[in-house]
């Protein structure tokens, strides 16, 4: 995760899934994402056909450390990798905080 004065930049490796299988879900504050990852292989040698299928399904929510604007959320999914931009509410992109500083005795 990257942030920048505009936006929040996500970056997940999600290497074998498809982009079919996936399922991206954005709020103010989180990322859920879920997904499935089905995969078989087969390989034949001296007669012998061995198979090996592997399955599951998975899910995380990830916090976000500031407010986003969900409704403009872009996404970008390629070779396993997908990349969220996530551009923060104007009101975030505008705050600003005082630092109250004491005087030293």
């Amino acid at each position: 995760m990257q942030e920048t004065e505009d936006a929040i930049h996500l970056k997940l490796e999600l290497p074998g899934i498809e982009a079919k299988d996936l399922d991206v879900q954005v709020t103010e504050n989180a990322v859920s994402i879920k997904g499935e990852r089905k995969s078989e292989t087969k390989t034949e040698e001296k007669g012998m056909t061995r198979s090996e299928f592997h399955y599951g399904k998975f899910q995380r929510v990830i916090p976000l450390p500031t407010r986003i604007q969900n409704t403009n959320v872009t996404a970008e999914y390629k070779d396993g990798i997908l990349n969220l931009t996530l551009p923060k509410s104007e009101e975030e992109k505008n705050k600003v905080v005082k630092v109250n500083l004491d005087k030293a005795a």
